[in-house]
This record gives structure tokens, C-alpha cells and sequence, in this order.
């Protein structure tokens, strides 16, 4: 392809409403326009990257035995009012009525289109298991849509469900894509982690999520480097919990004046002690009333951890005018000796602890030497703690590392969740009716590509990873010499004939110019035709994550080149 026949508008300078790294260079690099709040046009050179990952995700679906078909992105209300999901999922689901008044939602997602379509399809084990993916737009409805492909509210998603008759059925998929997924990252030329995740709105069992290493990245991803252990900082633990102190003797549980210690720093200096030996008291309001969680004081609580022990479906810190009279204690001070609360919740680093140092729910006031089942009821213990760097690894007991990430796919093990609540049933060998179990597997490809540039790119643009970049080469005409211009169109035709995705760079700009779109667009591979250089029988080529020039015949460059797009691509 001819720059001049094509259509690209480089931006000099950043759009004002842009957000993140990705954002801004996709909009100057004339990848994507902003056509509403989360809303985007795919221009040119956007679209050739998400078709590019799409061909790669295609090929590993389908070599992982997933068959592609196609929903719609309209779904009858019905459905939705089926599995339970009309009433739960909230304002991100976008619900619009027809001509005749009946609703409908743009699909964020597809588990009830897919569970009626297996559901009228299949009722015997023997056509059982089947894998279905689709490649299609949805929507979401985002409060607060930000970071351009990061989270809009419209965007481009592959997601494939699988469906079995036994457990063992679900795993063996469940691993298959999940290998998939690593296939796919490392093709993409991504770093990445897969990490064990909540499973959050979609529900199930188990999930992980594979994340793209980058510092924009919006999650913490815990990982060790000395084993394969990852997870998401949400559902992250560490042996720190499981290891239990020597048990002491219990003293005299006696009132402690802590005057203006409102936090458990102040509590601690106050008391001389370390905040690890004290206990700190958390307390949120659910659907069920109050619930207090207790936490070691230099401990931080993970809602998401606590939230799921509970099984609740909403979790918020209690408000400032509730507290007292709900708990019993003041801000600061509440504990739960005497407490209010009757659901309390202990973290496990503290379970086996004695003397504990806790509220005493009365202002300016502690207490020293409180026991659980003496002085206040057992608590429950669970986890239900954030994890830091530098605790101990669960598996191997080596120190964790804490990066940040962005999740660009996430796949499920559903379970009976929807196939229940819809009867998808399948009739086993002894004839009886019984529900498919489920799997499901989501992956962002605008995010994907976006993650890319969150990840790799300098100060003067994106630099591709080969395999996702718009064009693997730009040949750049440098000067209006008809020597120059005949090498570079010869030199972008053979390139093209050999199989490689080129663009030549035929305007009539200033060699400035060129090379700053060249790299503001992130071509990986760039071959220059000068005429200083072309007299000496040579012309340049270089990298763009280097950008260290190289000079030679023309005939070599090319091959070299044409070497180079080949290895990258595997």
C-alpha cells in the first residue's frame, strides 16, 4: 500500500480529552477517532491491528477445538429475565425497547444467548461436549468510560462457551484454553501472566485472568518468580497466613486509656508497639446488616476477599452515621468486646494470637489482653487480607513480587449457573435429565491492542510488536530524485511479492517529517532510500525499538528484512 492512496491524518499534538498512553498515541498515530464518550471509530491502521490479532485468536481457538459462530448483539429481554441477570446486572446493561414496546439489551456479554442455542440444539450426552466462540462488538454501559479501548463502552470481544457433562469434561477444556490463551499473548509478542482471579459478576467456581505487564496497568497482579503462582491482588494469598504463632498464655483482659488515637498508627506509637500486634477493626454493611472484620494491624482488608466469605451481594464501608449506634463503639475506638455486631470475622493471621490488643468502644479507650471465646465471642477466620510484596510465596514460600497489570482476557469455569436457571439439560446414559455444566472464556481485542502500546513505546511513539503492527515495513522515499524514488518503489514491490505487510512512504514531505510519523506510528521495521546513501550503492534500515541505523546493498537489505518479518512471525 502507497501512503498516498491510503488514509491516515497524523496529530502533532495530544488530544485534550485523552487519558492514557494508548489513547493518545492511537488518536495522533490515526488509529482510532472518539466518536462518543467510550464510543470509537476503527480507522485504517487501528483496523489492520485488530484484524491481525483477530486471525491470531481464530487460528488458536480453533486449534484448541472451538467452532465459531455468530449472536446478535440485540437480545430479547426474555433471556436476560431467564437467568436471573434482568434485575441483577445494573445500569452497565443497556436496555432499549422496539417499535412494539418489547425489551431488549445490547449484549455485554453472551452467556444467555449461547446457554437457549445449546439448550434447543442439544439433549444427549453423545453430542456433548461442544465449544462455540464468536468474535463480535458489545456494550457496556460504563459510568465513567476512560482510557480509550482500555474501558469503553462499546468494544470489540471474542468470547467462547464451552458445555459438559462431568467436571472432569469442564478441566480438560478449561486447560485447553487456557493454553490457548498463552499461545495467543505470546504470539502477540505481549508480556503476560496468567493469574488466578475473582470471578466476579459472571459467577462460577474458579477463573484466572491473563494479564499484560505494563505500569499503566489498573490492576496489581502478585506473582512469584520463583514458580508459576499469580493472582490477581483480590484473590492473592500467601503462606504469611497459614503460618500460626506458638500459642502464649492468656492475661487479664483490662481497659487501656488511648487518648486522641483515632487510627492504629496512633494507637501504636501511642502504646510503643508495632501494628503488627495489634488488631485493627473494620466494619461494612451488607444486605444482612453489619458485619465486623477483624485484621493485624499492619494488614490491609480485601473487601473482594470478604464480600465473597459472606456470599453477599453488596459490601460498603458503614457510614459515619450509623456507626455507633449499629456497632456500639465510636469511630476508632469500636472492637468487639460487647460489640453489636453479630457477625464478626477474624483474618487467619490472627487465629492462634492471645492478648489481642482491640477497640474498646468507648472513645479514648482500648483494651489489652482480649481473647476470643473468652472475652468475646469465636470469630469466623478466613482470609481476607491484601497481599504485600515480599510475603511468602504459597507454593514455594519465596517472596512475592506485586506488578501492575491490564487484563486483556479472562476465562471461567460456570459451573450449572445458567444451564439451572435456563434448563439446558442434557439426558445422561442412565436417562435421566441433568444440567451441562459450563466454561467461559472472554478476550478484549481492541484492549489487547491497546495493552500492546500501554507496554511497549517511547517518547516519540508506539513501537509494534511485529505480529499486531499495522504494516511490518515502511519503505521512506528521502528526496524527490527519480534514482531515489525507483530503488524505494523497486524495493517496496519485492518486499510485497515476498509475502511482507509494507507501506511506502511515497509523499512529497520533508524527510522530517516522515520519520516522525514513521515512529509516532510505530512501523517495527523501516528501510530509508536517500540519495547520499543510494550513490554509495546502499540504503538504510533499522529497527523501531532501537532505532540504530544500519547501512547496505540494496539487494542484502532486503533479505535481511524479509528474514527479519519471518522470524518475527514464527
Amino acid at each position: 500500500m502507497r501512503w498516498t492512496q491510503y488514509f491516515i491524518n497524523t496529530l502533532r499534538e495530544v488530544p485534550a480529552d485523552a487519558d492514557v498512553i494508548s489513547q493518545k498515541l492511537m488518536m495522533r498515530a490515526s488509529m482510532i477517532r472518539k466518536v462518543a464518550a467510550g464510543i470509537y471509530t476503527y480507522l485504517p491502521l487501528g483496523l489492520r491491528s485488530i484484524k491481525k490479532l483477530e486471525a491470531i485468536v481464530r487460528e488458536e481457538m480453533n486449534r484448541a477445538g472451538s467452532v465459531e459462530l455468530s449472536m446478535p448483539a440485540i437480545q430479547p429481554a426474555e433471556l436476560w429475565i431467564q437467568s436471573g441477570r434482568w434485575q441483577k446486572y445494573g445500569k452497565e446493561l443497556l436496555r432499549i425497547k422496539d417499535r412494539h414496546e418489547r425489551d431488549f439489551v445490547f449484549g455485554p456479554t453472551h452467556e444467555e444467548v449461547i446457554t437457549e442455542t445449546v439448550r434447543d440444539a442439544i439433549n444427549s450426552y453423545r453430542q456433548l461436549p461442544v465449544n462455540l466462540y464468536q468474535i463480535q462488538t458489545k456494550f457496556r454501559d460504563e459510568v465513567r468510560p476512560r482510557f480509550g479501548l482500555m474501558r469503553g463502552r462499546e468494544f470489540i470481544m471474542k468470547d467462547a462457551y464451552s458445555f459438559h457433562t462431568t467436571r472432569e469434561s469442564l478441566d480438560e477444556t478449561y486447560q485447553a484454553m487456557r493454553d490457548a490463551y498463552t499461545r495467543i499473548f505470546h504470539r502477540c509478542g505481549l508480556d503476560h501472566v496468567p493469574v488466578e482471579a475473582d470471578t466476579g459478576n459472571i459467577g462460577g467456581s474458579a477463573s484466572h485472568e491473563f494479564m499484560v505487564l505494563a505500569q499503566s496497568g489498573e490492576d496489581a497482579v502478585v506473582s512469584c518468580p520463583s514458580c508459576r503462582y499469580g493472582a490477581n491482588i483480590e484473590k492473592a494469598t500467601s503462606k504469611f497466613f497459614d503460618d500460626a504463632p506458638e500459642p502464649a498464655p492468656m492475661i487479664e483482659m483490662a481497659p487501656i486509656h488511648t487518648p486522641g488515637t483515632k487510627t492504629i498508627d496512633d494507637v501504636g506509637r501511642f502504646l510503643k508497639r508495632p501494628t503488627s500486634e495489634l488488631v485493627k477493626t473494620l466494619v461494612f454493611e451488607t444486605e444482612n446488616g453489619p458485619v465486623m472484620v477483624l485484621l493485624r494491624g499492619d494488614r490491609e482488608g480485601s473487601e473482594v476477599k470478604i464480600k465473597n466469605h459472606l456470599g453477599a451481594q453488596m459490601l460498603e464501608m458503614l457510614g459515619d452515621a450509623k456507626f455507633e449506634s449499629m456497632t456500639g463503639g465510636p469511630i476508632g475506638y469500636c472492637g468487639p468486646v460487647g460489640t453489636k455486631c453479630t457477625k464478626v470475622l477474624a483474618d487467619a493471621s490472627l487465629k492462634g494470637r492471645a492478648n489481642w490488643v482491640v477497640g474498646g468502644n468507648k472513645r479514648d479507650t482500648h483494651i489489652g489482653g482480649a481473647n476470643p471465646g473468652r472475652d468475646f465471642p469465636a470469630p469466623e477466620y478466613g482470609d481476607f487480607t491484601t497481599v504485600f510484596a515480599g510475603d511468602p510465596c504459597p507454593r514455594c514460600g519465596n517472596n512475592l513480587e506485586i506488578h501492575r497489570g491490564i487484563e486483556v482476557g479472562h476465562v471461567f469455569k460456570l459451573g450449572t449457573k445458567y444451564s439451572e436457571a435456563m434448563n439446558c439439560v442434557f439426558i445422561d446414559e442412565k436417562g435421566e435429565r441433568l444440567p451441562m455444566i459450563m466454561g467461559c472464556y472472554g478476550l478484549g481485542i481492541g484492549r489487547t491492542v491497546a495493552s500492546a502500546i500501554e507496554q511497549s513505546h517511547d517518547a516519540d511513539g508506539i513501537i509494534w510488536p511485529m505480529p499486531i503492527a499495522p504494516f511490518e515495513v515502511v519503505v521512506t522515499s528521502i528526496g524527490r530524485e527519480e534514482s531515489v524514488v525507483a530503488m524505494a518503489s523497486d524495493l517496496y514491490e519485492k518486499l510485497k511479492s515476498a509475502g511482507i505487510d509494507v507501506l511506502f512512504d511515497d509523499r512529497d514531505e520533508r524527510p522530517g517529517v516522515k520519520f516522525k510519523d514513521a515512529d509516532l506510528i510505530g512501523f517495527p521495521l523501516r528501510i530509508a532510500v536517500g540519495a547520499k546513501s543510494l550513490a554509495q550503492g546502499q540504503v538504510e534500515w533499522s529497527f523501531r525499538k532501537d532505532r540504530a541505523k544500519q547501512l547496505g546493498e540494496p539487494a542484502a537489505v532486503l533479505a535481511r528484512v524479509v528474514d527479519e518479518v519471518r522470524k518475527a512471525r514464527g
